[in-house]
């Protein structure tokens, strides 16, 4: 029996590693926009994003020490230590950047509850409470739910609750890590 040593590209992250990565909102926002490029990235358009999210400003309107600030920062050290865990795949020489298989790792502990949004598991909880509602309206035999067939009941049930997951898969890709617009720690921040 062979045993691999438990290096960082070959053991899983633990919880240590994974909050000590994404601790820093440098490292968020690279995942963020590795996650909705597909292929390699170059550093310099990776640092003028990041840059433009941090300064509340257009890609354009970035002044030379911004992107400068940014880049120097990812090239030093939020990128090698990115690629160091496997998240991330820094190519120095090239100036690339891509994602890792083990920033899927991180993708539960990325997903953004909006200041405004519901979460999923509190929407459905609510939808639990409604339909249970219904049932038992129906079984007490109050109008409105005493006027429908059994068979229409149950089908409108489990069509509310189809509705609400659908909703909720669409969401889930359309919003994975956020969305395409700037992540919520840019756009909330103080």
């Amino acid at each position: 029996m062979s045993s691999q040593p438990n290096t960082p590209q070959t053991a899983g992250l633990s919880k240590d590693t994974i909050f000590s990565m994404l601790s820093n909102q440098r490292r968020r926002y690279v995942l963020y926009y590795l996650n909705h490029r597909p292929g390699p990235v170059s550093l310099r358009d990776l640092a003028e994003q990041i840059a433009a999210w941090e300064n509340d400003c257009t890609i354009d309107d970035l002044e030379y020490k911004q992107r400068k600030r940014v880049y120097t920062s990812l090239h030093q050290t939020h990128l090698p230590k990115l690629d160091e865990m496997g998240i991330v795949n820094y190519d120095r020489d090239a100036g690339t950047i891509t994602l890792a298989d083990r920033a899927s790792d991180l993708d539960a502990y990325l997903e953004l509850v909006g200041e405004h949004d519901v979460p999923w598991c509190t929407f459905y909880l609510g939808l639990s409470t409604i339909a249970a509602g219904f049932v038992a309206g129906a079984w007490l035999d109050v109008f409105p739910f005493s006027s429908l067939p059994d068979l229409a009941f149950a089908g409108g049930v489990v069509v509310m609750f189809a509705v609400a997951a659908s909703v909720n898969s669409y969401l889930a890709r359309r919003h994975h890590l956020g969305g395409d617009s700037a992540p919520f720690d840019a756009a909330d921040r103080d």
